[in-house]
Order: structure tokens, then sequence, then C-alpha cells
């Protein structure tokens, strides 16, 4: 069993058609300003043979900007970094960084120890540690009487 995450959203970033990146190019500029309030982390998901780890990359981030919370199954990883737009006299030419609200969320398979669940989070990386529980079998045969 695997970790899943629970939707596509690369697809949802992506333009419908070729012409449409064209025309979004053209119609947007060079000069348009960016959607602050989108943001997608980049998500790695390693499994071992004793724990399932997911690495999500979350530059300029501090820990209290984000929240874990695991309910029936599905863990979820939220937070936001805010755009510092107080400053007046910044003339900003173009943002590549990327500022705004994000939830990730990723089922896990029964055979996990959610009571063990951990994180940490240093340098901009947080690590989500889940642990297996062997005494859980993911899959079994039923006699059938």
């Amino acid at each position: 069993m695997t970790v899943a995450r629970v939707n596509g959203q690369l697809l949802d970033r992506l333009p419908e058609t070729y012409g449409s990146l064209i025309d979004k190019f053209f119609t947007e500029g060079l000069t348009a300003k960016r959607n602050l309030t989108k943001f997608h982390p980049q998500v790695d998901a390693i499994e071992t043979d004793k724990e399932f780890k997911l690495q999500v990359a979350l530059p300029g981030f501090r820990k209290e900007d984000v929240h874990l919370e695991f309910q029936e199954g599905k863990l979820t990883i939220s937070g936001e970094r805010k755009f510092d737009a107080e400053n007046k006299e910044n003339k900003y030419h173009f943002l590549e960084t990327n500022y705004g609200k994000f939830s990730r969320s990723f089922f896990l398979p029964d055979n996990i120890n959610e009571g063990a669940i951990e994180a940490q989070f240093e340098n901009g990386l947080l690590l989500v540690t889940v642990p297996k529980d062997e005494q859980k079998p993911l899959k079994r045969q039923i006699e059938i009487k």
C-alpha cells in the first residue's frame, strides 16, 4: 500500500491547450502581477521497511506557520506564508517567491501507527515520519464457511 495524494493538483496548474498558454502570455504580458494567494509546496513521499516519510519543501516558512492534522486515515499539512507589502518604498519588478495559503492532504495506508507520527522542521524542510505498525496486516485471507 502506498501514500496517495488526495487530488491530482498538477492538472489544475497546467493550461488546457498550447493556444491558451500563448493567449495567457500575450494577455498578461511580462508585467502582470502574480497571484499571491496560491501556494503549492513540493512533497517527496518515501517508504522504507519501517516507515513512511513525507518531505515538504517550505522555504521561508517558520514552524509556527505550518499545521498538521491526522483524521480518519488522512494526513493534512497546511499553512500560510504572507507577503509583506507594507514597505511602500520597494518597487518590485517581478516576484518568483511563492506566497499564500496551502493545504496538502495524503491518504495513509491502514498499517500505520498513527499515535507515533512525528514532524520536524528545519531549514525550510518539514519532515513527517509515519511509522508502520507491524501488528496490523494490510492483507489477509478470510476463510469462507
